[in-house]
């Protein structure tokens, strides 16, 4: 992926902040796994996980942590 889509982690809103936090994850993904077909095939697996949805949910959290720390946690 060549296109350049994050000039910045600054966001208005903790709202904001966390849905870039899930954009961050879902973009690691696509990176991590770049073929779609693979994606969509292993999706059932981790979709039905307990264990691949926690995973996941652990990883939105690490990303909302550096998105919160570059707002300085939205404190004016």
């Amino acid at each position: 992926m060549t296109d350049t889509w994050l000039t910045s982690l600054i966001t208005d809103t903790p709202q904001q902040g966390y849905e870039l936090a899930i954009t961050l994850s879902r973009r690691g993904v696509k990176y991590t796994q770049p073929d779609m077909d693979t994606l969509k095939k292993l999706r059932p697996e981790y979709a039905n996980s307990a264990e691949g949805l926690t995973a996941a949910s652990h990883v939105i959290a690490v990303n909302f942590q550096t998105v919160a720390a570059a707002n300085n946690y939205w404190r004016g």
